[in-house]
């Protein structure tokens, strides 16, 4: 089945429709979103927005940009909400030095006690990284247990290398339909059971969308995509990135 497996279905861009975009993604085959938490507060709206819907599941985590916010308490808070069945994944968190909202040994303490966590929990951690390939690959071989989905990846190739030796999943999103996108070699790189397709709604919508709100619906085009510039059909895309999602998000993502 096609799988959202990032699209932030808790920010307020989605207040006034939310039911009416879940209706639409259902309707163009969207068998599975996973609702990604990046800050406490987001990481609890996803939390109460999957309670019951058994084609949602949430993330909870810490986001680099707010990465000054990580303390014992929260650590004992991200503990917690691993353990909670509809809570499928640690993050979204990594490190950011495009922005640098947070000061850059906060981002890779937060960033690397959030693996440990997931490893801990036996959940996957989802990996932002803007602008810090090194020190992302550093920390991540740092934490080789933690099984990690590469968000929205448009690093480079040394960072590529190093989630492919450590046999993470590589997410791809809305960005390779752009014009300006121009690694399809990269995504040729990735072996055909490493792909995940997202949205990272309401960011990234993808062309002939782009500007506009980004929603889940929209993951099917990023998937057509991904097919072209694979060689696959749509449907072995489909089914193949639906089956790791399953794979790496665990049993909550069913069919």
């Amino acid at each position: 089945m096609l799988v959202d497996t990032h699209c932030h279905l808790g920010d307020p861009a989605y207040d006034a429709d939310r039911a009416e975009v879940a209706v639409r993604a259902w309707d163009a085959g969207v068998g599975h979103i996973v609702v990604v938490g990046e800050s406490r507060e987001a990481s609890e709206r996803a939390l109460a927005l999957v309670r019951g819907q058994p084609n949602l599941s949430a993330t909870a985590g810490i986001h680099p940009h707010v990465a000054g916010t990580w303390s014992d308490d929260a650590r004992s808070w991200l503990r917690e909400m691993l353990a909670r069945p509809e809570i499928v994944a640690a993050g979204e968190t990594g490190l950011d030095y495009h922005y640098d909202h947070a000061p850059r040994d906060q981002q890779r303490r937060a960033f690397s006690e959030q693996l440990a966590l997931a490893a801990e929990a036996g959940k996957p951690a989802v990996i932002h990284a803007r602008e810090a390939d090194d020190d992302v690959a550093a920390i991540l071989r740092d934490h080789p247990a933690t099984r990690c989905i590469m968000h929205s990846f448009s690093s480079g190739d040394a960072l590529l290398d190093a989630a492919l030796e450590l046999g993470h999943a590589i997410s791809f999103s809305g960005m390779i339909t752009f014009r300006s996108w121009s690694s399809d070699a990269a995504i040729r790189r990735v072996p055909l059971e490493s792909l995940l397709v997202e949205t990272d709604g309401p960011y990234l919508a993808p062309v002939p969308h782009r500007g506009q709100r980004n929603e889940p619906a929209h993951v099917a085009l990023v998937a057509a995509r991904l097919a072209a510039i694979t060689g696959r059909t749509e449907a072995e895309i489909h089914a193949v990135t639906g089956t790791t999602a399953q794979r790496v998000f665990g049993k909550r993502i069913a069919g």
